[in-house]
């Protein structure tokens, strides 16, 4: 299967690729939402409707075995009792880095970058173009962005975090979303949609 085809596939799942690493025998091909159609379609989901906890990662895990099965590969996840090392396979793959305030940044989600799966392939399957590491040519504005500075590279103070976003009185990370992933230059010319962030920061409060 070429890359164009399996793109044009798992984006039809309302997914798409976020980059390839290889491993001992072929390719990790890493998945995450192809945004806008992803929250709307999730949301309409029998995962989602049905009341039942976890319905992203229920979506999740039906899809990308549905895609698994129709390209003959194997799909790995980031949740559950034999969760995958998705960090690590973000930071060898082609299309995402480590950015100043330590999270992953990726080319095309910047850092709302979420991963969904993965189709791990026993043969080569290679992007047709090159990605470049955004971050030493940016301005940087997640640096500054945290009202807390709870983001200090690899360190990050979850209790600072936490605490401001249960008080704040605007609410702007907890109906938005994060503002030092917000403030990613890659991540504002590719928005999620508001209603997933908030999901997303309300199960963070838990």
């Amino acid at each position: 299967m070429t890359y164009k085809d399996l793109l044009a596939l798992v984006q039809s799942k309302h997914l798409t690729i976020f980059g390839t690493t290889p491993n001992q025998t072929g390719t990790i091909v890493l998945l995450g939402p192809y945004d806008p159609s992803y929250w709307p379609v999730l949301c309409g989901s029998p995962e989602w409707l049905d009341g039942q906890p976890d319905p992203i990662d229920r979506w999740s895990l039906r899809i990308i075995e549905q895609l698994a099965q129709n390209t003959g590969s194997h799909a790995c996840f980031p949740f559950g009792p034999t969760a995958s090392p998705f960090l690590s396979w973000a930071l060898t793959s082609d299309r995402a880095w480590q950015s100043p305030v330590g999270m992953v940044v990726q080319a095309d989600a910047g850092l709302l970058v979420s991963y969904r799966g993965a189709l791990v392939f026993d043969q080569p399957i290679t992007s047709p173009d090159t990605a470049t590491a955004p971050c030493p040519d940016c301005a940087k504005p997640c640096l500054s962005a945290c009202p807390v500075n709870a983001l200090k590279g690899t360190n990050y103070d979850v209790e600072a975090c936490f605490e401001y976003v249960k008080k704040d009185p605007n609410q702007r990370c907890r109906n938005n979303g994060c503002l030092a992933r917000l403030s990613c230059p890659i991540s504002a010319a590719h928005p999620r949609h508001p209603g997933q962030s908030a999901y997303h920061m309300k199960q963070f409060l838990k």
